[in-house]
């Protein structure tokens, strides 16, 4: 099973170059420049790590990094989940699922979990169906060749 780990400072190059190698297939797909995560400054993972209503945790499969997930909440019960992503070697294993299932149960008090993906990457509105998260109906277009789409899970 995956664990989780509450990333400090000291882990925010290797998170973001982690960051960057997820997404940037993505980036080179859609052009989404202004809001793919492959284009952030290493500063706004420092940021993330810092942030008082949540932070980026550390995915860790047998002790070995394979990618983090940021979570947090504006109000009570509410927790986002914004970005989450796994390094390229280690995508097609599950961990993306075990690391849903972990943060869920480890965050007891979250009564409902948003997110928002691509509506274009199939494989990513795949997992999270299948972890019982629902479309919204909230759409946000990106660009001409990218649209967010918005999922929530209620527990």
């Amino acid at each position: 099973m995956i664990e989780i780990h509450k990333a400090m400072e000291a882990d925010a190059e290797r998170i973001h170059a982690t960051q960057v190698a997820a997404f940037q297939p993505l980036l080179l797909k859609y052009q989404d420049r202004d809001s793919n995560p492959a284009n952030e400054p290493l500063a706004r993972t420092i940021t993330r790590i810092n942030r008082k209503d949540g932070g980026f945790y550390m995915l860790l499969k047998n002790k070995v990094f394979v990618g983090a997930i940021c979570l947090f909440t504006k109000e009570p019960g509410i927790y986002w989940i914004s970005p989450m992503f796994v390094h390229p070697s280690f995508q097609g294993k599950g961990y993306a699922q075990e690391a849903l299932q972990r943060v869920e149960s480890t965050f007891t008090d979250a009564k409902v979990w948003r997110l928002a993906t691509l509506e274009e990457e199939q494989g990513n509105c795949y997992l999270y169906e299948k972890a019982g998260y629902q479309k919204t109906g909230k759409k946000q277009v990106v660009n001409e060749r990218a649209t967010l789409v918005y999922y929530e899970k209620r527990m």
